[in-house]
């Protein structure tokens, strides 16, 4: 059974909608006063409205509480105040009837809407049935009206609730999606990062061993390239990333160089997807320095395709983190990625965007 009164989802929020319940039940109690008033030098129609107004004020907070049990059962002990006063009030008896209907309606299923025009037939019907009294019109007009606002009020409850619980599952996605962005550029920036200070520390260390006097020179770029991973993990958290296809074709050129691997680089660069194809060139190049033991690189590039492939042996223990995230990337420009063994020998990676990868996927 759907329940209008589950608690507010913040502080602000409880202390918004207790002054608006408030407010509404306070507004109620208007009826059982218009009652009181009318029979007011009956005493038992004064003990019984005076029972009304407390059996409400608790069937009321019962139901802000969300204690569904004590709530019915309060609601039926005032249809039977409710039975009570009707042979003394007659047709200003249905004004008790308005506030228990409106109490009712929006803690039922929607078909419970239907007792809505039942109750008003009855309100205009029964004081001239049973009385021969005037018929009920301006009882049934209150109760259709006020039960209108209350189911309103009911759905607006609604309708906020869902607002903020939707606005919270946003929140919580930018934040995982923020988190997998800020995890996937750091392994990208800094595995590719590492892994050419890693070539270049050793190609150094041989270097000095020999007495050749390049050590130096690579010692310097050894330096220069921590100075890069520290300034690409601070554009990785600050959600700024300055990535092209020329730049990582200029550096993977020189990371395969000091890993001793020929490299056969497109010198230029020109399409729509610059950025994603740099990571592209960044991870599949990374990856053959660190896995392959290729003794060749080849980098073909198109308009729509980037195309990494070595002699080496392939990516040992299947794909990593690496490829994962950037398969995250491409999926995310709406392209294709296929990596895996090539022929005769070696390892593929390609990534193809716009009407080929349809064509691609088709296959």
């Amino acid at each position: 059974m759907p329940n209008v009164d589950r608690g507010p989802d913040s502080d602000a929020q409880r202390w918004v909608l207790g002054w608006r319940r408030l407010t509404l039940d306070a507004g109620l109690l208007v009826y059982p006063l218009i009652v009181l008033a009318q029979t007011a030098g009956q005493p038992a129609a004064v003990v019984l409205l005076v029972a009304f107004c407390g059996c409400y004020a608790g069937a009321a907070y019962a139901a802000f509480r969300l204690r569904s049990r004590e709530f019915w059962v309060l609601l039926g002990v005032l249809t039977l105040v409710f039975g009570a006063v009707l042979p003394i009030a007659h047709a200003n008896a249905f004004y008790l009837l308005t506030v228990i209907v409106s109490l009712a309606v929006p803690r039922l299923p929607r078909r419970g809407m239907a007792i809505v025009p039942v109750a008003a037939g009855a309100t205009v019907l029964v004081p001239w049935a049973v009385w021969r009294d005037a018929p009920g019109w301006a009882q049934a007009a209150a109760l259709v009206f006020t039960v209108l606002v209350v189911v309103a009020f009911a759905q607006a409850l609604r309708v906020n609730r869902a607002l903020v619980q939707a606005r919270a599952e946003v929140q919580r996605l930018a934040a995982d999606a923020e988190r997998s962005r800020i995890s996937r550029d750091l392994h990208d920036l800094l595995g590719h990062s590492l892994t050419a200070i890693t070539v270049k520390s050793n190609l150094a260390r041989r270097l000095a061993a020999n007495g050749d006097e390049r050590a130096a020179d690579e010692i310097g770029e050894v330096e220069q390239l921590s100075r890069q991973a520290l300034a690409d993990v601070r554009a990785a958290v600050s959600g700024y990333r300055d990535v092209t296809l020329a730049g990582e074709l200029a550096r993977g050129r020189e990371l395969l160089r000091a890993a001793g691997i020929v490299a056969d680089l497109p010198t230029a660069a020109d399409g729509p997807h610059q950025e994603l194809f740099g990571w592209v060139v960044r991870e599949g190049l990374t990856n053959v320095v660190r896995h392959s033991r290729a003794t060749t690189c080849t980098v073909t590039v198109s308009a729509d395709s980037v195309e990494v492939c070595d002699d080496g042996v392939g990516a040992a223990g299947g794909p990593g983190n690496g490829l994962s995230g950037l398969r995250d990337r491409v999926s995310a420009a709406g392209g294709r990625m296929e990596a895996g063994p090539a022929r005769p020998r070696g390892w593929r990676l390609r990534v193809t965007v716009g009407e080929r990868a349809d064509e691609v996927e088709t296959r």
